[in-house]
């Protein structure tokens, strides 16, 4: 198991740029597939982004390509979300998760406990 804490929310204008970092613990890090969903007010949870345990593989959601990149660090076990041209629209909590592969992190993954991005136009 994967424990996961996010951080680097918080409120910017449009355009502007935020970058969230997840902290995992445990030894087996740079084993795990890490991604990336959001949930605005009223709405489902979504898919932003995922990465591969290696960093080689990366998926976007249409709606953030060109504008977001995740990356990862394994020796500092930790997985980024650099957002730029950030919109009102990207306004959610944003959630880090970890699984064994891409598939299970979209599907079953552990979760962090979030933190809040908040866009003002």
């Amino acid at each position: 198991q994967v424990r996961l804490v996010e951080s680097g929310g918080g409120l910017v204008q449009a355009g502007g740029s935020l970058r969230l970092s997840c902290a995992a613990s445990g030894r087996t890090f740079s084993s795990y597939a890490m991604g990336w969903f959001r949930q605005a007010p009223g709405k489902e949870r979504e898919f932003v982004a995922a990465i591969s345990w290696s960093g080689g593989s990366t998926y976007y959601a249409d709606s953030v390509k060109g504008r977001f990149t995740i990356s990862r660090d394994n020796a500092k076990n930790t997985v980024y979300l650099q957002m730029n041209s950030l919109k009102p629209e990207d306004t959610a909590v944003y959630y880090c998760a970890a699984g064994s592969t891409i598939v299970v992190v979209t599907t079953t993954p552990y979760w962090g406990q979030g933190t809040q991005v908040t866009v003002s136009s």
